[in-house]
């Protein structure tokens, strides 16, 4: 884990790498979690004092951003859509099959790291739902099944 220190020097570096790009809040944004995993907190007001805006509109920026993370995600992460196409084809029991076997809620991490379940607002797969997003590969048509074979697979 790295200090406060070396966090903030890496933000300023990629704040640097952002001077003079017009609206660029939310690609720093994206830069510091590809760089972290998430957004440090101690981020946060050396962002918003090199964009010129408060602490509290940097950190509703980001927490508005379902995208963005606090904390560091596991080492896998599982998001199930949530909209109402895939809610039509059972995505409701596909969710609370994962939440069982995962033994997990809505953004959590299991203990070790592993897995972070998270809900998604649709995938763009309406027509082939239940879908799902496993380390950024798409997965259609998602069963408990399925849905037990996928996570086998991640061990």
């Amino acid at each position: 884990m790295l200090d406060s220190v070396a966090t903030i020097a890496r933000v300023e570096d990629i704040l640097s790498r952002h001077d003079g790009m017009e609206g660029a809040l939310l690609p720093i944004l994206h830069a510091i979690q590809a760089e972290f995993g998430h957004v440090p907190q101690v981020a946060l007001p050396v962002v918003a004092k090199a964009m010129n805006i408060s602490r509290a509109e940097a950190h509703g920026v980001m927490s508005f951003y379902h995208d963005f993370r606090e904390e560091p995600a596991g080492r896998h992460v599982v998001k199930l859509c949530r909209a109402e196409a895939c809610q039509a084809v059972g995505a409701d029991r596909v969710a609370d099959h994962a939440k069982k076997v995962l033994g997990l809620d809505w953004h959590e991490t299991a203990k070790d790291g592993s897995v972070t379940l998270d809900p998604i607002f649709c995938l763009g797969l309406c027509a082939c739902g239940p879908a799902a997003l496993i380390d950024g590969k798409l997965v259609g048509r998602v069963d408990e099944a399925k849905l037990d074979s996928l996570l086998e697979g991640l061990k």
